[in-house]
């Protein structure tokens, strides 16, 4: 790998906003942001123009992109042209997301998935298993079919699996899935969310103290926050440990119930921001099939037949602009939303979600109106706009 300099830039780092700063970069990490001039003169240096550099962006929730769904027929070429997909907006690491399936198409996912870690995609960050036990109550676009309870097999192929990923995170409801079974899976390694459920809230914090660190698409698919009883969105502001995911598209979730949320929510764990994002991604696709149901693509929306929400058509720098001037969020504030909880909510931010000492150089270069100029992933440049 090689090492540069960029220099020029407005370097927000994860924490700090950095003006007329030089990044540096060796063999894949950031070895340092240094005030013009101090680097070593022996390094080659690109001028950013006063551009930003911010840290790559992180999805936990993405279902398919550039016309590619994640499903059984995917394959590892599949899943580099979702992670390619996705670069152009911003995203150096995803979870590709499978959306409740077969047990035949999901184990054919699995190794897919595990084929990408072995290859180091680059993009891919491991997976995430969205069902197959969910609650049939709150069963949005999942194919109520193929909604079942955990049994011990399934457990068991969870865990194997996380032995092999970077990370796996796997959404589930207190209706199918036991609280044994949920300790199990933590103590295997892999993140455990609530969503799609009905459950209440005094369940959902026992499943909290039995090891799930995790919200799926908070407000959607879930039973809401009411007086009396507070439910799973209750749950998800009340407590300090879980992380909550959030599509913010103004379609999902209104922008007054974004900002009520993050007024509301406990720390340390924090609201992260997820795309949802569907094959459409990258493409100017009208529709396309989901469990050999057509999903309709129109003025941002995609829908069943019968108007139900069938995950989101956005992408990560239209959430941060989203976040930024329509919730009202500070900029550094919304990009902590897409790069920094993110990371920390699955455990990656060791060595993601900040641009820092020793960390990897994945980051992403802005002009002033919050277009993307190019995106990179461990120090090679993976895109840029023309």
């Amino acid at each position: 790998m090689s090492s540069f300099a960029i220099a020029g830039a407005r370097i927000f780092d994860g924490e700090t906003w950095l003006g007329d700063r030089t990044l540096i970069v060796e063999n894949g990490k950031v070895a340092g942001i240094e005030p013009r001039g101090r680097h070593a003169p022996t390094l080659p240096v690109r001028e950013a123009g006063g551009a930003m550099i911010v840290p790559g962006f992180i999805d936990l929730q993405v279902n398919g992109g550039g016309g590619v769904m994640f499903d059984g027929d995917c394959g590892v070429d599949g899943l580099r042209k979702i992670c390619n997909a996705h670069a152009k907006f911003g995203t150096t690491g995803l979870l590709p997301t499978l959306i409740t399936d077969t047990r035949e198409s999901t184990a054919a996912s699995v190794v897919a998935g595990l084929e990408a870690a072995r290859l180091k995609v680059p993009g891919f960050l491991g997976l995430h298993l969205e069902g197959p036990h969910l609650s049939i109550a709150r069963k949005g676009a999942h194919d109520l079919a193929l909604i079942r309870s955990m049994e011990d097999k399934d457990l068991s192929a969870l865990i194997e699996a996380r032995k092999k990923l970077p990370a796996l995170m796997v959404t589930l409801a207190p209706e199918n899935v036991t609280i044994d079974q949920v300790r199990a899976l933590v103590r295997g390694g892999v993140k455990v969310s609530l969503g799609h459920t009905d459950t209440n809230c005094r369940t959902a914090l026992s499943y909290v103290e039995a090891g799930t660190s995790l919200v799926t698409h908070l407000f959607n698919a879930m039973s809401p926050l009411a007086h009396r009883e507070p439910g799973l969105v209750g749950a998800a502001l009340e407590s300090d440990r879980l992380w909550v995911g959030i599509i913010a598209d103004g379609i999902h979730v209104d922008p007054v119930a974004i900002g009520v949320a993050l007024r509301a929510k406990n720390g340390p764990a924090r609201i992260f921001a997820v795309t949802d994002a569907m094959s459409t991604i990258g493409t100017d696709m009208r529709s396309f099939t989901l469990n050999g149901r057509t999903i309709k693509r129109e003025e941002g929306r995609l829908t069943l037949e019968d108007g139900t929400l069938a995950g989101a058509d956005i992408d990560m720098i239209s959430t941060v602009v989203y976040l930024h001037r329509e919730v009202g969020l500070p900029l550094d504030e919304a990009l902590r939303m897409v790069s920094l909880y993110p990371a920390e909510a699955i455990g990656l931010d060791h060595a993601k979600g900040r641009l820092a000492l020793g960390k990897d150089a994945d980051f992403v270069m802005l002009n002033e109106d919050l277009g993307v100029i190019s995106t990179w992933i461990g120090g090679e440049i993976v895109h840029v706009s023309a």
